[in-house]
């Protein structure tokens, strides 16, 4: 296992490393930062803007390849990211906001997981059924709600019911109000804040491992093994959770493990409807912004997280199924 886990960890560098080579080539390609000054009435004097360019390592008038060694050079030596356009630190601005992407989806994505795989289960087993039907019915609502509409129903019942007992029991804004340095009214705080945006990055997960598990279940419970096992004795939920189960939950299981990435980065309307200040958030910003270094920062962090999610469904497949090798 650690033998197979170092193959696979040197192998992903050097693929980390193209893409993150080939993104930063396309982002100078085709983002201009010098249009951020350009379009300014009046605009900066060009030896200003030139400056400036220069310091952020982004002139499009240095030669490409020597932006690409010093931009590596800074990487590799110092872990400097870059500067944006305005002259703001990329690292300092991914730092902050990693914070509140994990705070934000890490619940989230736990109850997601949890829910739709459970209820998946639930339907399968009772296919046809008026709980089968019910359910399904009630993840199609859902999966049809655009997310900017969810949300915005979500605060307005917030707010609803704020004013219902006459008292802020939620938040709509932010993650955090509490300054002081007692960690159960921090605790409490929190909560008031990430209850609802929760419940906006929930359902639409819940609701899409709901009607995954479902169908990887329904597969696996008519193959031939399960057959075998109940004309052996075993009751149907006994054949389900002893063999079909364990089976089915390899490709939610794979699925899970590769929507890391899109977990931190594609919360853009929940951060939006919510103000909170996060990396999905801020990937939309770089490329409005034609921050190429933030971009590349933000797209180096995905890949990251994509590879990390291929290294952990190759290893949960093999545990979940002992007959897959890791070699």
């Amino acid at each position: 296992m650690i033998k197979y886990i170092i193959k696979r960890c040197m192998n992903y560098v050097v693929m980390l490393f193209v893409a993150i080579s080939m993104t930063y080539f396309l982002a100078s390609a085709f983002m201009d930062p010098r249009s951020n000054y350009m379009s300014r009435h009046p605009h900066p004097p060009i030896a200003s803007i030139n400056l400036s360019l220069t310091n952020a390592n982004i002139n499009d008038q240095t030669p490409i390849m020597l932006r690409y060694w010093r931009w590596l050079t800074a990487i590799v030596t110092r872990w400097d990211w870059g500067l944006a356009p305005d002259q703001s630190s990329v690292g300092a601005a991914i730092g902050s906001r990693i914070g509140a992407s994990v705070q934000l989806v890490t619940l989230a994505t736990i109850l997601s997981i949890v829910i739709g795989v459970s209820i998946g289960v639930y339907t399968a087993i009772r296919q046809y059924k008026w709980q089968d039907r019910t359910l399904n019915m009630l993840a199609t609502f859902f999966l049809v709600i655009p997310p900017a509409v969810l949300g915005l129903f979500v605060v307005l019942a917030g707010i609803q019911f704020n004013s219902s007992i006459g008292n802020r029991v939620f938040f709509v804004t932010g993650l955090h109000s509490y300054d002081g340095s007692n960690p159960m009214l921090w605790l409490l705080d929190f909560l008031q804040h990430i209850i609802l945006p929760t419940i906006v990055i929930t359902l639409p997960g819940a609701v899409s491992y709901h009607l995954t598990q479902r169908t990887y279940l329904l597969d696996t419970m008519n193959a031939d093994y399960v057959r075998t096992a109940r004309a052996k004795g075993l009751t149907l939920n006994q054949a389900i959770r002893k063999h079909a189960l364990r089976t089915s939950l390899i490709p939610t299981t794979v699925n899970v493990a590769f929507s890391i990435a899109s977990v931190f980065t594609g919360a853009v309307i929940t951060e939006t409807v919510f103000a909170i200040n996060g990396l999905g958030h801020y990937f939309v910003t770089t490329i409005t912004n034609n921050d190429i270094n933030g971009s590349v920062c933000i797209a180096a962090f995905g890949g990251v997280c994509t590879l990390v999610g291929a290294l952990l469904a190759d290893i949960l497949a093999a545990w979940l199924d002992p007959r897959i090798r890791l070699n």
